[in-house]
């Protein structure tokens, strides 16, 4: 089955006023809706509401990460959810960042691979209703056990985006998430996970023709993210790393006007999916041409189509 999702809330509106437009999800021919957690809507709640909205659709978490709540909560909120939505939820977790982690809630991020993998193994345990008492090498455990197992374990994904965590989520996960990437990528990606790993990733798109906006859009969304050292060192990876560096120097020396002027047209055009909608689309099936397995779009405002049409207007099967 080819897969196609959503990213709710959607940018341009609250939760509490995303209903009417998540239920017309499925009519439109998405299969998936996907939340995220940074520093606006948490995780969970939104998919909690969607699994009443809109009962067709696959609901995950991209991402939740492991280190802003203890495991045994972490396992309860997917439980909650396994349970509202039995063999429909897919618990998306990942290391996070140090800002998000540390900055701004007070945790630790310190071995954040050793940290996934722990907590990756915990959940798989808890969530079948076993008691678990362990020591992890990150974390330990003693005695914990859900008072309420979900009848179906959720599917658990790990946001990876470098082999060594791409290859634990293909040995001990369901799936692989990842980010910021272009069509091409996807096969570098799909290299190091195999062809029967599910890979899962969000696409910011902007339907409009006025490249020039987007790019000027597109630069302030990149340099926030791909000055952050795990994104930095994925496109390191992925190549990028020569026509980034200016970026990156002028973002070290602090100068923030340098740094988004130094990131190239074509980098924009690479990472975010723009022009008319059926461009859009069509740039989305390069993405699943090249292995991507779920796309998840999360129009952005920008554009000269309002974020409702345009979501309506990038659906799998609009004319």
């Amino acid at each position: 089955m080819n897969r196609w999702g959503m990213t709710i809330p959607l940018y341009d509106r609250s939760l509490a006023e995303s209903r009417e437009l998540v239920a017309e999800l499925s009519d439109l021919g998405y299969t998936d809706a996907w939340s995220a957690e940074v520093s606006g809507n948490d995780g969970f709640v939104p998919l909690a509401l969607a699994a009443e909205w809109a009962p067709e659709l696959r609901l995950g978490t991209a991402i939740v990460p492991v280190s802003t709540r203890g495991p045994g909560l972490l396992a309860m909120s997917a439980a909650t959810l396994a349970d509202l939505a039995p063999e429909r939820f897919v618990l998306g977790i990942g290391a996070s960042s140090p800002a998000i982690v540390e900055r701004w809630n007070a945790g630790e991020f310190t071995k954040p691979y050793g940290r996934t993998r722990d907590t990756l193994r915990f959940l798989k345990r808890a969530m079948t209703g076993e008691k678990v008492t362990e020591r992890y090498e990150t974390f330990e455990v003693k005695g914990f056990r859900l008072d309420r197992a979900p009848k179906v374990p959720p599917k658990i994904v790990l946001a990876a985006l470098r082999p060594r965590m791409l290859h634990l989520a293909a040995e001990e996960s369901d799936g692989a998430i990842t980010n910021w990437l272009s069509p091409q990528d996807v096969r570098q990606v799909r290299a190091e996970i195999g062809p029967e790993t599910e890979l899962i990733a969000r696409l910011f798109v902007c339907v409009s023709e006025d490249a020039e906006k987007v790019r000027e859009l597109g630069r302030r969304m990149l340099a926030a993210y791909l000055t952050v050292p795990v994104y930095a060192a994925f496109h390191e990876w992925l190549g990028r790393g020569e026509v980034l560096r200016p970026m990156w120097d002028a973002w070290a020396a602090g100068d923030r006007r340098a740094a988004l002027k130094a990131i190239p047209d074509e980098v924009v055009d690479e990472l975010i999916v723009h022009g008319d909608a059926a461009t859009c689309r069509a740039r989305v099936r390069e993405y699943v041409a090249n292995g991507l397995t779920t796309p998840v779009l999360a129009p952005i405002p920008g554009g000269e189509v309002p974020i409702p049409q345009a979501v309506r207007d990038l659906a799998p099967g609009a004319p």
